[in-house]
Parts: C-alpha cells; sequence; structure tokens
C-alpha cells in the first residue's frame, strides 16, 4: 500500500510550482502602478509578498520531503531570478526585479539587516556549555573540519582564472575568503537535523552540534577580518594585525564586562519597561551597537550580531515568549527575503558553461571530501570510534544558511564575482541537501550501549525536574532568624542554576538595611563549594529591591516580571490560632506562581547557616514529587544525604483504587524516588512508613534520624487564608524541626497526604 505521505507529495509540488505565478499575479496590480520608473515603495511590498509567498510554499514542501525549510526560501529566489522566471519571461522579471540601483537598495537594505538578525539568531543557538563539556572532541574534529578545507578552498582561489574573479589584483583576499567560505558549517541545520531524527541527546549529536557551534565561531571571526581586509583593499601587514587585535579585544571585552551588561540591560527592560515588546526592542539595540562597535574596529558586522547573540541567549531571564517573537519576526520576513534575493543573484544558466559546470563539480567534491576528511581526522584525534568519525564527518557538510550569507557577503564587497556567488551557491545546495540522508545512513549505525543509555535516563528525567527552568526567584525574608534561613534556602536553590534571584524590601514595613544582610546571606549559599564544582560560569546575580508599597503589594508589583518561585520566610510564620499568619497569607495571595514558606526552627533559629539534615515525606503525588525534587537539589548543595519517607496513611491504602495513580504503593514511590536522585547523582535513603497516620509517621522519623528541614510538597487549598491542608497545619503547629513548603504552581488538591 503507498504511503499517503507520497501520495500527497506531487499535489505539494504541484502547488509549489503554481505559487510563484499566481504570486506574481496578485502582485501585479502594484508593479504595473510603480511602471518600473523611480524607485517605489508599492514595489518594494510588492517584491517582499511575492518572495515570502512562494519561500513559504517551497520551505513547507522541503520539509515534507526531509530537508530543511530554509532550502525552500533559497530556491524561491532561483525560480525567482535568471534561472528560470527571467529565462522564460524576461520582460515580468525585471519589471518585478528591476535593475535599477535605487529599487534594489530598498530590498538591499531589509536583506542586510535580515542577515544581523539571522546572525543574531545563530548566536543565541550556540550552547558554550555544551562545548566546555565536550571540548576535547569538539575542537580537534572543528579544528581539522576547518583547516583542511581552508587550505584547498585557498589552493582553489590561487588557481583560478582571472575571469572568475571580481579584481585579479585581490587573488589573495578572494582565496583567503574562499578557504573560509568551504571551511564553516551551519549550526541552524545541524541542529535541526539532528533534533528532527531523535539524536540531539545521543553522544555523537552532541560532538556534532558542539562542533558546528566552534565551526560558527571560528569561521564568523575569520571571514570578519577577511572582510576586513577587503575593505583596505590590499593585504599588508598592519590591516591584518589591527583586525585580529582588535577582533581578540573585542571578544575578550564582550565576555567579561559585555555578559554583565547585556544580562543587565535585558533585566532592566523586562523589570522596569512598560511598552509593547520592550525587551525585543531592547536585544535589537544591544545587536546593532556590538555590531556598529566592530564596524568601528574595521571587523565585518556580522561579528558584533553573532557575539550579541551568544551574550542574549545566555541571559537567564530571556524568556520563551520573547524568544518565540524574535524568531517569527526573523522566520516570516527576514530569512524569505534575504535567501530569497540570494538565490535571485544566483544565474545557474552560466553553468550551461562546461568550464563552469566542471569547475562547481569540483568545488562541491573538494567542499565535501575536504570537510568530511578534516572532521573525520579530528574525530578520531579527539578519541572518537571510527563509526562515531564517520557520523561526524557527514553531519559537519552541511553549510546551508551559513554558506549562503558568507557569499552574499562577499559578493556584495567585491570579493566574488556573480560566476563565483552561483557557484558556492550551488554548493551549498547540494551539499546541505545530502547531508541528511547521509547522516541518518551513519547514525543507523550507532546504536546505544549500556552508559549511553543510562545517561540518556538520568537527562530525560532531569528535563521533566521541575527546578529545571527556573530563571528567576523573588524573595521577601525580614531579618529574623526564619528570614535569614530562609534567604539561605533561597541562595542554594538559585545558585546551581545561575537564577537570578531578587530581595524585596518594603520600605514601610522593613528595617533599612535588611535586603542588604538578606543579599549578602543569598550570595554566600549560592557560592558554597558544591554549587561551585556545578561548574557555574557566572556567580548569581542578586537584586536588592526597596518599594514604597506594602510587602503584599510589593510582591503583587514584581509578580508579572517572570519569577518562577517566591521564597517566604518572616516573624512570625504561623497564627496564634493556627496555620499561617495573615501577612504570609497576603504575600502569597499576590504571587500566582510557585511558593516556598520556610518555617526556621531549632538549630536553624540559633545558627541559620546550618547545613540542614533533609527529610522529605512523599506519597506518589505530583506535589510531593515536586517537594522530593526540591530536597534533593538542597541536599546536593550542601553534599548532605537525604531520606525520603514514603508515607501512605491506613484510610488511604484502602482508598487506592478511588485515588488511582495519584497514590502508588510505597516500592514504586521509592523507586521514583530513586530515579530522581540518580539523576543528579545525590546520594538517598528510602524509609517507609504505613501503619501510622502521616503526622506521627513524619514526626517520628525526623527524631530517629536527627533530621532537622522537612520538606513537603503541598498544593494550595482555595480560600483567603493561605492553606496547604490539614498535614501541613499539623505540622507547622507541633513539628520542633525546620519546614519548608513548597507549593508548586497550579497545583491541585490530590486527596493525598500531602
Amino acid at each position: 500500500m503507498a504511503d499517503p505521505a507520497r501520495r500527497r507529495r506531487p499535489s505539494l509540488a504541484i502547488v509549489a510550482s503554481l505559487a510563484m505565478a499566481g504570486a506574481v499575479a496578485w502582485a501585479a496590480p502594484a508593479i504595473a502602478a510603480t511602471g518600473g520608473a523611480a524607485p517605489s515603495e508599492g514595489l518594494l511590498l510588492a517584491q517582499i509578498a511575492v518572495l515570502v509567498v512562494l519561500a513559504r510554499a517551497l520551505g513547507e514542501l522541503m520539509l515534507r520531503l526531509g530537508q530543511p525549510a530554509v532550502m525552500g526560501h533559497l530556491l524561491a529566489g532561483i525560480l525567482l531570478g535568471p534561472s528560470l522566471f527571467g529565462l522564460l519571461w524576461p520582460a515580468a522579471q525585471h519589471l518585478l526585479f528591476p535593475p535599477s540601483p535605487g529599487q534594489k537598495a530598498m530590498i538591499a537594505g531589509l536583506s542586510n539587516f535580515g542577515i544581523l538578525m539571522l546572525l543574531l539568531l545563530a548566536g543565541m543557538e550556540t550552547d558554550l556549555a555544551l562545548v566546555r563539556r565536550i571540548r576535547r572532541a569538539a575542537i580537534t574534529a572543528s579544528a581539522g573540519g576547518i583547516a583542511i578545507p581552508f587550505v584547498v578552498g585557498f589552493a582553489l582561489g590561487q588557481a583560478l582564472p582571472d575571469s572568475l574573479l571580481p579584481d585579479p589584483g585581490k587573488r589573495l583576499i578572494t582565496s583567503l575568503f574562499l578557504g573560509t567560505a568551504l571551511s564553516i558549517s551551519s549550526v541552524k541545520i545541524v541542529a535541526t537535523v539532528i533534533r528532527d531524527m531523535g539524536f540531539l541527546r545521543r553522544d555523537i549529536g552532541q560532538v556534532i552540534l558542539a562542533s558546528a557551534i566552534v565551526d560558527d565561531t571560528i569561521g564568523w571571526t575569520i571571514i570578519a577580518i577577511t572582510l576586513s581586509l577587503a575593505a583596505h583593499g590590499t593585504f599588508d601587514w598592519w590591516s591584518v594585525a589591527r583586525g585580529v587585535i582588535g577582533t581578540l579585544a573585542f571578544l575578550a571585552l564582550s565576555f567579561t564586562f559585555g555578559r554583565r551588561i547585556v544580562f543587565k540591560l535585558i533585566q532592566w527592560t523586562n523589570d522596569l519597561a512598560r511598552g509593547e515588546a520592550p525587551v525585543i526592542a531592547t536585544i535589537i539595540l544591544i545587536m546593532a551597537v556590538m555590531a556598529l562597535a566592530t564596524d568601528a574596529i574595521g571587523v565585518h558586522t556580522v561579528l558584533g550580531a553573532f557575539v550579541a547573540g551568544i551574550l542574549i541567549g545566555e541571559s537567564p531571564i530571556l524568556t520563551q515568549q520573547i524568544d518565540e517573537q524574535l524568531r517569527g519576526i526573523t522566520a516570516g520576513l527576514f530569512m524569505p527575503v534575504f535567501f530569497g534575493l540570494a538565490g535571485i543573484s544566483t544565474d545557474l544558466t552560466v553553468l550551461a558553461d562546461p568550464r563552469l559546470f566542471l569547475l562547481t563539480l569540483g568545488l562541491i567534491a573538494i567542499a565535501s571530501i575536504g570537510k568530511a576528511a578534516g572532521a573525520f581526522t579530528g574525530g578520531w584525534l579527539g578519541g572518537l570510534s571510527g563509526r562515531q568519525s564517520l557520523a561526524l564527518a557527514t553531519g559537519m557538510n552541511a553549510r546551508g544558511s551559513t554558506e549562503v550569507i558568507v557569499a552574499s557577503i562577499g559578493f556584495s564587497m567585491g570579493v566574488v564575482s556573480e560566476s563565483l556567488f552561483t557557484m558556492i551557491v550551488a554548493m551549498a545546495f547540494i551539499t546541505t541537501t545530502a547531508m541528511p540522508p547521509t547522516l541518518r545512513w551513519a547514525l543507523a549505525r550507532l546504536p546505544l550501549d549500556q552508559d549511553e543509555r543510562k545517561r540518556l535516563s538520568r537527562e530525560e528525567a532531569d528535563a521533566r525536574g521541575f527546578l529545571r527552568g527556573f530563571e528567576r526567584v523573588l524573595v521577601a525574608v525580614d531579618d529574623s532568624p526564619k528570614g535569614r534561613f530562609a534567604a539561605r534556602i533561597a541562595g542554594l536553590l538559585a545558585g546551581p542554576r545561575g537564577s537570578p534571584v531578587t530581595i524585596l524590601e518594603a520600605a514601610r514595613e522593613t528595617t533599612p538595611g535588611e535586603g542588604a544582610a538578606a543579599a549578602a546571606i543569598v550570595r554566600s549559599a549560592a557560592a558554597i563549594p558544591a554549587v561551585e564544582q556545578a561548574g557555574l560560569a557566572n556567580p548569581v546575580d542578586v537584586v536588592e529591591r526597596r518599594v514604597d508599597l506594602p510587602w503584599h503589594e510589593a510582591v503583587s508589583a514584581e509578580a508579572h516580571k517572570g519569577y518562577d518561585l517566591l521564597v517566604i520566610g518572616i516573624d512570625p510564620i504561623g497564627a496564634p490560632d493556627g496555620g499561617f499568619h495573615d501577612k504570609v497569607s497576603r504575600l502569597a495571595h499576590g504571587f500566582p506562581g510557585s511558593i516556598a514558606v520556610i518555617a526556621a526552627r531549632a538549630r536553624h533559629e540559633i545558627d541559620p547557616g546550618a547545613g540542614p539534615r533533609i527529610l522529605v515525606p512523599v506519597t506518589g503525588s505530583d506535589v510531593s514529587r515536586r517537594g522530593a525534587e526540591v530536597a534533593l537539589a538542597l541536599g546536593k548543595a550542601v553534599e548532605t544525604r537525604v531520606t525520603a519517607l514514603s508515607v501512605i496513611a491506613p484510610e488511604a491504602r484502602h482508598a487506592r483504587e478511588r485515588l488511582g495513580t495519584r497514590i502508588r504503593d510505597a516500592g514504586e514511590v521509592g523507586k521514583e524516588i530513586k530515579a530522581l536522585a540518580d539523576a543528579i547523582e545525590q546520594p538517598v535513603r528510602i524509609a517507609r512508613r504505613m501503619d501510622i497516620s502521616p503526622e506521627d509517621a513524619i514526626l517520628r522519623e525526623a527524631r530517629l534520624g536527627d533530621h532537622d528541614l522537612i520538606v513537603l510538597g503541598v498544593s494550595r487549598r482555595p480560600g483567603e487564608r493561605l492553606s496547604f491542608g490539614e498535614l501541613a497545619a499539623a505540622l507547622l503547629e507541633s513539628s520542633d524541626r525546620s519546614l519548608l513548603f513548597l507549593a508548586p504552581a497550579g497545583a491541585r488538591p490530590a486527596g493525598g497526604a500531602t
């Protein structure tokens, strides 16, 4: 029986082929109104509309064929250019895309800005932490994958006939450019294919992606220096030295002071600005300033945009919504326009010349063999097996968007001739479309071994974790021992993740200086040795915010700024008549996200900095699982073993069928907690109590095990007064051990012990 997807492909192809004619007909009134005379905004809009419509149609077709959508964007331009549309109907093609400098400059300006946006996104996708984890294999593979094709590409540039050079007097510059252009891979294409194949977290998938990241970083740096030489017109050592020194200085400043400045700008805009999409505007401003900085030192603006993307991508408060908005406008407008114009500049009719056709085949062979040989050699030297090195060699052979961007920049600067530009684009198109099937073939030969299977299981469990996506923490504490202990807990949770912390100091309800004391405690807790061993690159950012509002109103005012957790630690926590104090209730009701209410008792009232010995009751419910994750994270931070107490009350055992999956038997609960602990390599002891009430079981285990902190996952109950249920209320009233109640956002009462 035929595959339904295969039956749909002919219809998609027909639709895509008709899209060009339909788009042109749709834009015909605007084109006719301009008359092809002076530069026209109407014609510009018609050009954009045609490019976007056809690029989207062909991009969808490419995705259905298992190819990257960007290849459809490039193909749209090729069809609209002299290769097809201009060949079949030259008058209409010149009417839609007239050669007049004024009209070309209008859409070229949009396209050039699109290059910066594409490099910004490429930088945001650059995971430096991944490179650090597997730096040996990534660096050797990238070095080999760059060195060999660079040397071969440079030699090819030296051997090219003068007719293919825009200026034979600048052959050296063209050779340097060609060598660099043949050396780099497309991170976006590589990441997309590996992700679609489910190999992103495999060992070889991470090596391929990390190598592509190093490729891009080194490649864009070399391209920027090479193009700075082209801008000077001649090769001299002073120009080289100035470009290299300027680039190194720019990179050094960017990854030290620049990282901090970028983060603070995004944080300040997110917290204080009230306009529409203020963070997007700030990101574009950062990109523009850094691009101008590289331009000022004589290096191309692409390097500034790429580095800006890296720094912005590392910002800990860059929300998914902001990221999607930025990618949406780039994918919807700038990518179709840029790659469409690149395709329009590609004249495949020149390949009718047998000499140029053979040269193009030679260029494709040199690029493919050189890159594959270099990556294979580098992977082998980096400790990979032969099969892994083969997969790396095939995966690194995708140029895609990166190559087209490089070729377009060289063409616009006069370093690449039109014929050479066409050859490079053809090479990029063919190597990119060949990469997915060859990589699938190579990866199919790499079965999972036992160690990798265990690592993937741990990472899968960690990816589903409650703390995984935490970006910001809001802390409302006073200067009492309870407040200082809560501040310490906040630092221990924020430290390993690098989550920014805001200490909220309400002017009317706290004593001046309390925020500063809490900030010092958070910083100290976030910088303990266990946190440093986790590989945190930067200290946790702690902001002390004093507002002229009652405390609960201040929390409400802050809540919309992207916080994931509110930590409450004040005195008193409990009310005289039982339950939580009204002040705690008002603070919690002003925050819709997850909250952690902390009550310091016994040893922690005397010494808030004492390392806690942790007990976490678990029942198998979602909220108790979240509490266990927090308990294990705290145990990991202070390097102490955690005891997980599996509690099933006698009455709950008889209601197991009614409760369904919300409550599991003690053995299954213990296995789940053990898996969570293994995922972060945290020792855990499993204890079980099923013969007494949950309250008695928890207090008894705390005494027997000498635990001084009980972490309890809870859910909020409806009502004006904060309530976490009967068990939490009982522990709050009777426990002589410190308590941490964790209420995840959106958690609902499950009817279990917690």
